[in-house]
């Protein structure tokens, strides 16, 4: 069963074509790691999946869903797609639990008590079950990524995207984000994510797809990606990942 479905999708900013006919699958509870060069348009494919940016050509689908297609509730859509970006947007006048309630409870999804309850259940799974009533400026960067993480997933989403979400993280609190990540993967929940973490894309994808000049180059398992990556693009960015010592 396919959950995403990507079909020659092209998008530019002006005359900077940051998309130029991508095409991609993403099965149920499949991880799918983009990795690529800065530039390489990963972060906007994941902005185009849920509709945060239009398309200007070719088909995005949700599940039965067009995403690209005219009359779309979009508002609907973004419910059933969680996405979480390098920046938490945390407000710092909430604390951590009314942060995770507010959207679900809002658009009543769920009444105010069961959703402080998922909520508080959903922050111990993460190892924060002491912070749900501190306030966002009370924890470190990595705990506020965490915060921004069951925030997403209390929309109770069919897919989760991840858009460089530790790149803002000094590097002693990257290891908390992503064991947070690796467990929603052993969950099988399905995702997509953007990374420069070479080592846990490896380990959490299951598959990898290697974006350059926004085109998909190559994709594949990571056991051949990392080990036996056939196109030159994809050998020279390894290459140098590797000589810079980050995998």
């Amino acid at each position: 069963m396919t959950t995403v479905t990507i079909r020659d999708v092209h998008k530019a900013f002006g005359r900077n074509q940051v998309l130029q006919g991508v095409n991609l699958d993403v099965a149920a509870h499949e991880v799918v790691g983009l990795i690529g060069p800065s530039g390489s348009g990963k972060s906007t494919l994941l902005r185009c999946i849920n509709a945060l940016e239009r398309v200007d050509r070719g088909v995005i689908t949700v599940g039965e869903t067009v995403v690209t297609a005219r009359g779309t509730d979009l508002d609907r859509l973004r419910r059933r797609i969680g996405i979480v970006f390098q920046a938490f947007n945390l407000f710092p006048h909430l604390t951590v639990v009314e942060n995770c309630t507010l959207a679900p409870v809002t658009l009543k999804q769920l009444h105010a008590d069961e959703a402080r309850e998922s909520a508080r259940e959903q922050l111990a799974k993460l190892g924060l079950a002491d912070k749900a009533d501190s306030y966002p400026d009370r924890l470190s960067g990595g705990q506020q990524q965490r915060v921004a993480i069951v925030r997403a997933l209390m929309m109770r989403p069919e897919v989760m995207l991840f858009d460089e979400v530790t790149s803002a993280l000094d590097p002693e609190l990257v290891g908390e984000v992503l064991a947070s990540i690796k467990e929603l993967a052993s969950g099988g929940m399905t995702m997509v994510l953007a990374t420069h973490e070479m080592g846990f894309c490896r380990d959490v994808a299951t598959k990898v797809a290697f974006l350059k000049d926004g085109r998909v180059c190559e994709e594949g398992p990571p056991a051949k990606m990392f080990s036996a990556p056939e196109h030159p693009d994809t050998q020279q960015f390894l290459r140098r990942v590797i000589e810079a010592g980050r995998l």
